[in-house]
């Protein structure tokens, strides 16, 4: 995670918000969880649970749809 603000990437990452879904997040990216650990992805785009409902948190596994 960037330090300071020479550490920062050249380009503003880009997060995508929806109403009912996950955060989408253009990567890489590393998140710090609550209890102070860090997971990662080098993938190109992440989504990034917000309903705690998944099973791979904080990666969505779209456990946030309505089940028919």
């Amino acid at each position: 995670m960037p330090n300071s603000p020479s550490d920062r990437p050249a380009v503003p990452r880009r997060v995508t918000v929806q109403r009912k879904g996950p955060l989408l997040m253009e990567g890489p990216v590393e998140v710090e969880l609550e209890d102070g650990s860090v997971v990662s992805s080098d993938r190109f785009r992440v989504a990034l649970c917000t309903c705690r409902r998944s099973r791979r948190y904080p990666w969505c596994d779209t456990s946030h749809r309505d089940r028919a």
